[in-house]
């Protein structure tokens, strides 16, 4: 149906977070003549969920900042109307209508549709473990959560706790209690924190967070909460862990229950299952959401991507799809960045593990590249890991970690991904320089440009995963640093270096190793031109990789 055949419609919306009043908002903007009905159960709509770990730390001090709408305001806006306080109980497909409790009376209410939209969100996971309805036990998902942790810590004193859970919302939250003065320790039951990093980087994540004063413990299972009437403590399978406060940080479960008679396809989590139009398997029902599962954009494989921007998206989409448009979602890519204390990480696409899983013939390197002029205050440097299809060369998944604006790496990674472009179409970007913000060759360009001399023979090198995994057994060192950095390894400065080494065989292993990798390249290059044959450069060098080395 074209905007031209419109008939007026009643939609109605269930939830009214992200995806519900992103609908509601860009609907109204295409058909005023729509009548639009958000039912929600919070008294809160349109909130900043993402933001709430920086009010618990005051980076924001004003709640009502991460309130983008209240319903008043966003009913005068957009000339949708709100009900909150509305529980939805039952959808039923064939008579149009659903069911919702009025939480304030108790009552049930019957609301019509023409379309129904679901976008009801998710909630976070509590385990049915002893403790968790003690005093000083909190989730983070609403404002209340975010208040509720706030003004426990101020009044309660704590001086320790526990965010059990090392996902990005965890790693936030944990962030803002250190600011507050706590000891704080993130423990999960998966072998790392950071998922959908490959393992070295969120290893490098572990390493610096536990720098900075946040005990991690991975591999550790929740067992339950100590304390007789507040949280005393977090009993693993490891021992005990003392906590004033504990934050259950443990993922998220779609908000479907209430729909699991309708008929609708659901994913095995509970989500419901969508077309590229949102639409779902029941006629005039869509969804949208945290509450839905799209596609990969790359794979074309069913993804759930529970975040607010793939939710706004989504909405959009939607909203132009019920006004008649012939519109489609193209899907997600799983990308998200992370601020930690002094560490920002990013990631978009497939980590090596996915790509190989996939199908893909998978290439990758990790650079260490500055992320401005070297000279220009503040500048620091890039980790940036690429995942590319060896066939085709084009880009899978980035991974990347500095102080720096991380968001930017990746965002033209996405950009990338999203245009299929290839490493050779990537090698000149045209991108913008100024010593302020960037280097000469852009960082992104620069990691591009040391993949390619991998993948063409120029460098010949060793991952980080491979290194972790004790490859470099049986070679020798050669410390390339400007400065010897390695204990019992063979100092070699490169600029030195005219001809064959004293006293090292030109048919020996060598492993060569620096701080960032550049002047182990140029080794590298110098002793294969003198007849080396068997060399290999440690990826993001002492930067990135921990020291023992291994090697003879």
């Amino acid at each position: 149906m074209g905007l031209e055949e419109w008939i007026m419609m009643r939609v109605l919306i269930l939830g009214g977070v992200a995806a519900g009043t992103k609908v509601a908002a860009k609907l109204k903007r295409l058909r005023f003549d729509a009548e639009v009905l958000i039912l929600t159960k919070d008294a809160d709509i349109s909130y900043a969920g993402c933001g709430l770990p920086y009010y618990v730390g005051d980076v924001i001090t004003d709640r009502e900042k991460i309130i983008v709408n209240t319903p008043e305001k966003f009913a005068a806006l957009t000339g949708a109307k709100v009900l909150t306080g509305r529980e939805a109980v039952k959808l039923d497909a064939a008579g149009k209508t659903v069911t919702a409790k009025n939480l304030a009376t108790g009552e049930e209410e019957v609301y019509p549709y023409d379309a129904c939209v679901i976008s009801t969100g998710a909630s976070s996971i509590v385990p049915p473990l002893q403790g968790v309805n003690l005093k000083g036990v909190f989730t983070m998902r609403t404002p209340d959560d975010a208040e509720g942790l706030k003004n426990y810590v101020k009044a309660s004193g704590a001086k320790t706790a526990v965010v059990a859970g090392g996902g990005f919302i965890g790693l936030e939250v944990a962030e803002n209690l250190l600011e507050q003065g706590l000891d704080v320790t993130v423990m999960d039951m998966a072998p790392q924190v950071m998922p959908g990093f490959d393992p070295e980087f969120a290893a490098y994540g572990t390493r610096h967070l536990e720098k900075v004063g946040i005990h991690v413990s991975t591999s550790t299972k929740m067992e339950g909460i100590t304390g007789s009437e507040k949280a005393e403590g977090v009993q693993t399978d490891k021992g005990l862990i003392p906590a004033d406060v504990v934050v259950l940080s443990l993922g998220i479960r779609p908000n479907t229950a209430f729909l699991k008679e309708t008929g609708l396809e659901f994913a095995k989590n509970g989500a419901i299952l969508v077309d590229k139009s949102l639409r779902t398997n029941l006629p005039d029902v869509y969804a949208a959401g945290d509450c839905a599962v799209v596609s990969n954009r790359l794979t074309g494989e069913r993804a759930w991507a529970p975040m607010g921007s793939a939710a706004n998206m989504e909405g959009r989409v939607l909203a132009e799809v019920l006004a008649g448009r012939e519109k489609e979602f193209a899907g997600v890519l799983g990308t998200a960045v992370v601020k930690l204390p002094g560490l920002n990480a990013a990631r978009t696409g497939l980590n090596e593990a996915a790509a190989r899983a996939a199908g893909y013939d998978v290439e990758t390197v990790v650079a260490v590249n500055d992320d401005k002029a070297h000279y220009y205050p503040g500048a620091d440097n890039f980790i940036t890991k690429l995942i590319v299809d060896k066939n085709t060369k084009k880009l899978l998944g980035i991974q990347v970690m500095g102080p720096g604006a991380v968001d930017k790496m990746v965002d033209i990674g996405v950009t990338a991904i999203s245009l299929g472009a290839t490493l050779e179409q990537l090698e000149n970007l045209d991108l913008a320089y100024a010593p302020p913000f960037s280097t000469a060759i852009h960082p992104f360009v620069a990691a591009v440009n040391i993949l390619l001399n991998k993948m063409n023979g120029d460098l010949e090198s060793m991952t980080p995963a491979e290194y972790m995994e004790n490859r470099g057994e049986g070679y020798r060192v050669l410390d390339a640093a400007q400065a010897p950095s390695i204990p019992n390894a063979k100092f070699v400065d490169v600029a030195q270096v005219h001809g064959p080494l004293e006293d090292v065989d030109k048919d020996e292993k060598l492993m060569i190793i620096c701080t960032k990798s550049k002047r182990a390249y140029m080794l590298q290059q110098r002793l294969k031109y003198f007849g080396y044959t068997d060399t290999t450069v440690v990826e993001g060098g002492l930067w990135f990789n921990e020291l023992p080395v291994k090697g003879k």
